[in-house]
């Protein structure tokens, strides 16, 4: 019974920490507006959003270093995966040689878009990096 109990607060936890985690990616910094900004002229993305997942990671409070970008582009069209991958890679190559550690990039056409009903799958949880 108290293993029950036990795994039953580590859920209620885990989805405590998941919604604290989302309200802090929810403010915007100086290094995601950039992200924004610039995603927004090069693709101009009929569905755009720029997730500060720094907050998930081993870093300093208020980080920007950790980012996950959901790119909806009919300039995506007739382009590959990796293709559409390394366009976002060129339109924020300042940020990813600076301030951006990590950027995990969902990059749809908005037709794949529509077929996904608009679902973007949740980022893992950090691994510690060599703390596996």
């Amino acid at each position: 019974r108290s293993s029950r109990r036990r795994r039953r607060t580590t859920c209620a936890a885990h989805s405590m920490l998941a919604a604290a985690r989302r309200r802090m990616s929810m403010t915007v910094g100086p290094v995601a507006e950039s992200v924004r900004q610039k995603l927004s002229l090069a693709f101009l993305p009929s569905h755009l959003q720029v997730i500060n997942e720094s907050s998930g990671h081993n870093v300093p409070r208020g980080s920007e270093t950790h980012f996950k970008v959901v790119v909806v582009s009919g300039l995506f069209d007739g382009h590959k995966l990796l293709a559409r991958h390394r366009m976002v890679n060129d339109a924020l190559a300042e940020e990813l040689k600076g301030p951006v550690h990590a950027l995990s990039i969902v990059a749809k056409t908005p037709a794949q878009w529509e077929a996904s009903g608009g679902e973007v799958s949740p980022s893992p949880n950090c691994m510690g990096g060599s703390k596996r």
